[in-house]
């Protein structure tokens, strides 16, 4: 499959967003809800925000897939990794971590020495735990019933060299 990559948000994004993370499952309505609003701040903010995104497009400009991603206030070299999710149709293609590749070079570009990622203890993302580990991810902190009671907030921490 041919595919393109683009570094900024765009208004139609924010449907396409929806509806990727809508696919995967996984979020609450108020989760995607705030996946569109970073979008949303994304264009608003133009070049200013701190919301950064990376898109990956099919040959006929459909959205396959993102990342958002950002600087954390107050750090040297800290980046936080917001979203990074794929339609479940292309899912187990190397969409996911050519996005989250690229976004690594991305940050290492703009001087990011580490990259942090948040996810849920949950059975249901045991499969995104696993694709962390597997892309140099290691597990940094445990926030237990996080979430909810039987939900920790696991944090991942990647140093780039």
């Amino acid at each position: 499959m041919e595919l393109a990559f683009r570094g900024h948000a765009i208004p139609s994004d924010m449907d396409a967003v929806r509806e990727i993370v809508n696919a995967t499952g996984f979020f609450t309505p108020d989760e995607v809800d705030m996946a569109v609003e970073l979008v949303d701040a994304g264009i608003a903010g133009g070049s200013i925000s701190d919301y950064r995104f990376l898109f990956c497009e099919d040959k006929s400009g459909a959205v396959l897939g993102y990342t958002c991603y950002g600087p954390v206030p107050c750090t040297v070299g800290s980046f936080d990794l917001y979203w990074i999710a794929v339609h479940p149709r292309h899912q187990g293609s190397g969409i996911g971590k050519e996005l989250l590749e690229r976004t690594q070079e991305k940050i290492r570009s703009l001087g990011g020495m580490r990259i942090y990622i948040e996810t849920a203890s949950r059975d249901l993302y045991r499969p995104t735990r696993r694709f962390y580990a597997r892309c140099g991810y290691r597990r940094e902190a445990l926030l237990k019933d996080y979430y909810s009671p039987g939900d920790s907030k696991i944090i991942y921490v990647k140093h780039l060299g």
